[in-house]
């Protein structure tokens, strides 16, 4: 096949949110395309798409997300925009992507993995263990919800959602003590000082393919394929298949709280995996290795597990 690269006149359209750090994600995209391909950065065009997720209003609300929509609250314009041709690709937050994807579509490429950690931001601690009994804690995650809870039952949890401008202000008016950002996306924005610490998976196991992009195209688009191959990086692909097997066969949305995490030494991949109630009554853990190959199988066969653990009902629950 004779490959056709797209032009200053032609560009190949890359679909976004538009967030500082999903266009800073869109940018890491284009500028690695370009590289791959000898080409110039006019080559591309971002095109920035407005999701349900970016709703100012919504988030001021401060809404649990899974009262919103779930995950499909930072995706469906964008897929609906990939299905009908407005852009060729489509640039994602892996945390934010569903386990399935619409019928012609397809996610299959994924760039090196930043800094899986969460970061903890506060104006005055160092740390949740400093903070004193009734302080509170912001987020909007269910999974960091619970981990604090199940970790710190002293503690309060407070609803907490926006951009890092938002929290910080929000930390700055006194709404709570501290809250959580992922140091990736603090690492791709180039603030990596807003977090007073990065917190280790052994007390905040991070969400499923935190600190991943992954790019979707077109199922059919043979040429957006060949040019995203070249920019694939394979060993964030073993480690996110054994979590997303994971995160699939536990359930996948945002309603459960699920924590996994992937790596990899030699051939050998080892993963650690955490479903919680929302409450922090009770955690569910499990920590396995495996080749590298066997990875899917190992999520699939921990989920299934710790799901017979947790019995009938673990999940059945209602704020």
């Amino acid at each position: 096949m004779t490959f056709d690269p797209p032009s200053p006149t032609r560009p190949l359209k890359l679909g976004t949110r538009g967030s500082p750090l999903a266009l800073a994600q869109a940018y890491e995209t284009r500028d690695r395309l370009a590289a791959a391909h000898d080409l110039a950065p006019e080559a591309f065009e971002i095109v920035v798409i407005k999701t349900t997720g970016d709703n100012r209003a919504l988030i001021a609300t401060d809404t649990p997300l899974k009262e919103l929509g779930g995950k499909g609250l930072f995706t469906r314009e964008i897929e609906e925009a990939l299905l009908s041709g407005e852009i060729d690709i489509a640039v994602h937050s892996m945390k934010d992507m569903p386990v399935e994807q619409p019928g012609g579509l397809v996610l299959d490429t994924y760039l090196p993995r930043e800094d899986v950690r969460d970061a903890f931001v506060s104006p005055g601690a160092a740390g949740l263990k400093e903070l004193p009994e009734g302080a509170k804690v912001g987020t909007s995650s269910l999974r960091r919800r619970a981990q604090v809870l199940v970790r710190y039952p002293h503690l309060e949890v407070v609803q907490f959602r926006g951009n890092v401008q938002t929290r910080l202000k929000k930390l700055e008016d006194g709404v709570a003590a501290c809250t959580f950002l992922a140091m990736a996306g603090l690492n791709r924005l180039g603030r990596a000082d807003v977090a007073r610490a990065a917190m280790a998976p052994e007390e905040m196991l991070p969400a499923v393919a935190q600190g991943a992009i992954g790019i979707e195209r077109r199922s059919d688009d043979t040429r957006v394929a060949h040019m995203l191959a070249a920019i694939h990086d394979g060993v964030t692909g073993q480690r996110l298949a054994a979590e997303r097997a994971f995160l699939s066969t536990l359930d996948g949305s945002c309603e459960t709280p699920i924590a996994g995490l992937a790596e990899l030494d030699g051939g050998t991949l080892r993963l650690r995996g955490e479903i919680l109630r929302p409450d922090g009554s009770e955690c569910l853990s499990d920590d396995a290795t495996a080749p590298i190959e066997d990875g899917p199988a190992l999520g699939a066969e921990m989920a299934r597990k710790l799901l017979e653990q947790a019995g009938p009902g673990f999940f059945d629950w209602r704020e």
